[in-house]
Formats: C-alpha cells, structure tokens, sequence
C-alpha cells in the first residue's frame, strides 16, 4: 500500500510540474508533421509511463495530454485516446511496478524460488508481444485517421523550469531503480519526498492539488480480506480444478483464459487474488495468469481500475468513443495481444 500511495504521489506531482505535457507536445515536435510518427512516439510514451509508473498513470495523467496533442495539431482523437488505455493495460508486463497485479506476483515468486530478475526474464517477451499485437489492432482499425501530414507543432503550456526539470530528473533516477530490483516502495517513498519537497519549495500552492489514493489503499486492502474469505471457504479447490496444470501453450492459455474472464467479470485485482494460488504454480504458470488479468481486462469497463479512470478523463475532454467499438476493439485485442503474450512466454 505503500507503493501505491508514494507512486500516486509522485505521478501527480510530475503532471503538475507539466513532465507529461512538454513529453507529450515534445513528440509533435519530433514527429515531423507524420501523423502515425506522432502516434507512434505518443504509443512510445504510454509504454515507458506504464512500464516505470504504473497504469493507471497513464490512463489518468497522460490521456489527457494525447488528448490535447492530437487537438492541437488537428487529427482524430479517438486512436490516440484508445492507444492510452489499451497500452496501459497491455504494456504493464514488465516490472512489479507497471501494476499492482505484478508486485503480488513478485512475493508469490520468492514462494516459488524466484526473485526480481525471474520476473523481468519471463516477462519481457510476452511483454513485448502485448504490445506489438496491441498497436496492430489499433493500427489497422484506425489506419485512414493515422495517415496524412499536420502543419502545427504546438508549444507545451508554460512551467515553472526548476521544478518541470526537478520532477522529470527524479523520474529517470526512479526508473532505472525499479528496474534492478530495489524495493519498490522505497523508491517510490523517497522519489515522492524529494517532490513534496521540490514543489513545496517552488510552488506550494499546488499541493492542494496533489490527492494520495488513501481510498483506493482501503478498497484494495479490502479485496485482500474478501478474496481470502472466499479461498477459505473452499473456492481454492475449485479453482485449482479449473486451472489444470502444465506449461504448454494450451495449459496456459487455460490459465490466462481464465484470469481473463476473473478480470472482466470482477476486476483484475480480486481476479488474480483469487487465481494466485490455484493457477500460479510455477513462475511461468503465474505470468500467463497475469496476462491474463493484465493484458485481457480491456473487455468490460470495470475489468480494471484504469479503464474507469481512462473513460472519466475522455468523457471530461468531450470525446465520445461508442461502447460498442470499446467493446469490440478490447475483446479484438485482448486476443491478439493475450494470444501473443502466451505464444512468447511458451517460446
């Protein structure tokens, strides 16, 4: 809980320094006027955010910015609104940190005998599949608003300079450390301090702005309790049965399957609390899980957190993405870029 806090805090704090905006209009400026060159740099941008700052920050602060780029610059915002929630489920494969689902996969792994570096090996590939297979969908769904050329190359809104580079530094320190395996909460603890500090320092009226998830720790700490009540009162064993055993391509696949339906139908969180045990067996066993319950839960709204913070953020922005095409580009993906995810890992 920890984690969740200290992270929350430092992406809210580097959106307020404006690290996201000049990011994200610094990509119309190196696009050179090719619409699918922005889009793809901006894809490149969610991938990096989800990877070292979690999901849900990509959805909430980024979004936005994709946004008013694409605005800006005048072509369609729908791909580029859809290439932030999409990638913010799909690329949270490859550290502990790009989802909440991955650090309990972690403390599970040390059950099992692995440690950090297990989980960044058997993750990458899959990882990467994920998201290749999620531009593929997108890419090919929108590809007549991805061609063509844009003349403007919008400047980023003014920042306050010593806090906009204090913030983005603290971000690439804080990278690199989650990577090599420091404790993540640690990282996140110090890195939110030294921005607490920072804008304190330059700019303490926006303080009021910064909001710690101290809710969403209650409800997930909650969801620990409800899911071990149910494993308690004998679920464990049906789900064991349901999940099979073995590391073939179809045994995984059965068990990303149904960390997949847990997902949707419930959320990823209680889904992968309820199949962790049962399913995750050995590592490899336990990353199609989270293939599962993290590339897959793209179908139904409620199937992550982040896709309920993504449809605020386009709906306060004024666009209008049916539910239909929602539906039927996440279920599109979930089983090309799941599907890719599992041929990778079987590999």
């Amino acid at each position: 809980m920890a984690f969740l806090v200290a992270i929350t805090v430092v992406a809210e704090i580097a959106d307020l320094a404006g690290v996201f905006d000049v990011a994200g209009h610094a990509t119309a400026r190196l696009a050179g006027h090719h619409t699918v060159v922005l889009w793809l740099l901006l894809a490149a941008l969610a991938v990096l955010v989800t990877t070292f700052l979690g999901l849900d920050t990509t959805a909430v602060l980024l979004t936005p910015v994709a946004l008013t780029v694409a605005r800006q610059v005048g072509v369609g915002a729908a791909p580029f609104a859809l290439t932030t929630l999409f990638l913010a489920n799909t690329a949270s494969l490859f550290l502990p940190v790009s989802n909440l689902t991955n650090l309990l996969a972690v403390q599970h792994l040390a059950t099992l005998g692995a440690d950090h570096g297990d989980f960044v090996r058997l993750t990458l590939l899959p990882g990467l599949a994920a998201v290749a297979g999620t531009l593929l969908v997108i890419g090919l769904v929108h590809r007549r608003a991805l061609t063509g050329r844009y003349a403007v190359e919008p400047p980023a809104a003014p920042h306050d300079r010593v806090l906009l580079r204090i913030a983005a530094l603290t971000c690439l320190v804080s990278a690199p450390l989650f990577a090599v395996g420091l404790q993540p909460w640690l990282v996140a603890s110090v890195a939110a301090l030294v921005l607490v500090v920072a804008m304190a320092w330059r700019a303490p009226f926006l303080l009021r702005r910064v909001h710690p998830p101290w809710g969403m720790a209650l409800v997930v700490a909650g969801l620990f309790v409800l899911v071990q009540l149910l494993l308690d009162a004998g679920a464990g064993a049906v789900l064991a049965d349901l999940s099979g055993s073995g590391e073939g391509v179809g045994d995984l696949a059965r068990v990303a399957g149904l960390g997949a339906l847990a997902a949707n139908l419930l959320n990823n969180l209680p889904g992968y609390l309820a199949l962790e045990a049962a399913a995750g067996t050995t590592p490899t066993r336990l990353v199609a899980l989270l293939v599962g319950t993290n590339v897959a839960p793209i179908v139904t709204p409620w199937g992550s957190l982040a896709t309920l913070l993504w449809l605020h953020r386009v709906r306060a922005a004024g666009v209008r993405i049916g539910p239909g095409a929602l539906v039927a580009q996440g279920l599109a993906i979930a089983l090309v870029a799941g599907g890719a995810a599992l041929i990778a890992l079987a590999a």
